[in-house]
Formats: C-alpha cells, structure tokens, sequence
C-alpha cells in the first residue's frame, strides 16, 4: 500500500485551517467568551478566502501536468473537506448559541 502524496503547501494549508478553526470552536465552547464568537467569524472569512486561492492553485498545478501532479490532485480533495467541517463548526455554534 503506497502512502498518499499531498503538496507541502496543500497539507499545511489544510492543518492550520482545520486545527486553528477546532481550537477556536473548543475555547468559545468551553469559556463561552463572546470574544472568541466574534473572531471566529472573521477567522472563517479569511480561512475561506486563503483556503479558495491554494485550492484554485493547486487545481491548475493538476490540470496542468496530471501525471506528474498527482499530489496535487490530492491537496484538491484535501482542501475540500475543510468546507463540510466548517459547515458543521457553524451548525455546532447556531444550536449552542440558540
């Protein structure tokens, strides 16, 4: 079984903005600080924003060479699951507030 290659750029991206987006929801659920609410928010639209330009670079390194860029085909899939997570961090925080 061969290990699944990702791009440096890609798996970085991906584990600052999974593990910064985690942290931030873990410290408003625990301390409840509206603080951490309000930065969240903004943290999310930056995320987002960083996340669609590596994803979009990524994506044309593929489409450019497929068979020498495969990793970079997988850091396109890699990047795509912080969309269902942030989209389940947000539901989490809507049933918590209300």
């Amino acid at each position: 079984m061969t290990k699944i290659k990702y791009t440096a750029l890609g798996r970085n991206t991906f584990l600052i903005s999974f593990l910064s987006g985690t942290l931030l929801l873990m410290g408003y659920l625990i301390t409840k600080a509206e603080l951490l609410m309000v930065f969240g928010f903004y943290y999310v639209i930056i995320a987002a924003v960083v996340n669609l330009l590596v994803l979009l670079y990524e994506l044309m390194e593929f489409l450019t060479h497929i068979p020498d860029k495969k990793s970079s085909g997988n850091s396109v899939l890699l990047l795509l699951v912080n969309i269902p997570v942030t989209i389940l961090y947000m539901g989490i925080l809507i049933d918590f507030k209300l």
